[in-house]
């Protein structure tokens, strides 16, 4: 298999027949299929790859791993697998692209590249709260998925940020497990629809703090409290081994204003048309993951998406899929 070549990368100037932004399980997903078809198969990654797997420690979730994995290893080799499969692989990061003809330009930080169909894979990021203590204990108690890593925090003490539908969903999610689960919001009043809230409000585990804001992540090696002060500017410890931020995300979608459709919230619109399920507004042009899954938001999704991206590139190109 190491010898096979399975297609001939374009002479300098010519297009490729497919480039990837993104460097995350859909992007990585997308360029297995689309290699595996002959598609020659440029991914630029970013000078940061890897996307929300490089802040994950434990992934339990994710098949074929039955021992866990960690979330860099994981993407590690998501992009093995691509580049054994001749993926070129670029960790640079795309400023600007221009889908007004075809072949498409994508501009990098480092060159210009053009290509016939291109994949969106940018992913989202989770929209942090900025405090001290965040950043490091990322990981180590502070997270920004409860269906990735609630069972962690069996019989421990955890708190939810926000008042939408997304902390209500992280909340219940960590009532199976944790012993206690305190939200804390800034407003007097949940965001959240009725039918959410009262669902969190009848729940015993848990308990709302209002009128509050968390200033500090405190801890060592791992999370040990959070300081929370109210609207009058009384500060409290609040003791939890775990926390979990769900004031939103933020698609990285900025270089494609203009370009494809995008939604009130920024993401990616995906459309189901003339047999394609992830074309976006541009023929020609897919998109998968994060960048327009605003819901499930999982690794194992987001590779779903790339490997019907993928696939689907290689019918615009009128090119075979790969036979599994």
């Amino acid at each position: 298999m190491e010898n096979t070549k399975f297609f001939e990368k374009p002479q300098e100037g010519q297009p490729w027949d497919v480039a990837i932004i993104g460097s995350g399980p859909s992007a990585f997903s997308a360029a297995v299929y689309s290699t595996r078809g002959a598609a020659s198969t440029l991914i630029l990654g970013g000078a940061n790859w890897g996307g929300q797997l490089m802040l994950t420690t434990d992934v339990d979730n994710y098949p074929g791993f039955p021992e866990g994995i960690q979330g860099p290893e994981l993407v590690a080799k998501m992009r093995a697998q691509a580049e054994r499969f001749d993926a070129e692989f670029k960790a640079e990061d795309v400023v600007s692209v221009d889908f007004s003809s075809n072949p498409f330009k994508l501009k990098t930080d480092a060159g210009e590249y053009s290509a016939n169909a291109v994949i969106i894979g940018t992913g989202a990021g989770t929209h942090w709260l900025g405090v001290p203590g965040e950043e490091k204990l990322r990981g180590r108690g502070v997270s920004s998925c409860a269906p990735c890593d609630a069972p962690f925090f069996k019989e421990k003490r955890v708190v939810v940020v926000g008042g939408g539908d997304s902390a209500m969903e992280e909340a219940l999610v960590l009532t199976k497990y944790a012993t206690s689960v305190t939200i804390i919001h800034r407003r007097d009043a949940f965001r959240a629809s009725q039918a959410m809230q009262q669902k969190v409000l009848a729940n015993k585990k848990i308990n709302v703090i209002w009128n509050s804001e968390v200033t500090e992540f405190v801890g060592g090696d791992k999370l040990e409290k959070v300081i929370v002060k109210d609207k009058d500017g009384k500060a409290a410890e609040l003791p939890a081994e775990g926390a979990f931020v769900a004031i939103g995300h933020v698609p990285a979608t900025e270089i494609f204003k203009g370009q494809v459709e995008l939604d009130e919230k920024g993401y990616v619109k995906r459309y189901e048309k003339d047999g394609y399920k992830m074309a976006t507004s541009k023929e020609g042009v897919f998109v998968a993951g994060d960048v327009h899954d605003f819901h499930y938001r999982q690794a194992v999704t987001a590779a779903g998406f790339g490997c019907m991206a993928g696939m689907e590139a290689l019918k615009h190109l009128d090119k075979e899929p790969p036979n599994y």
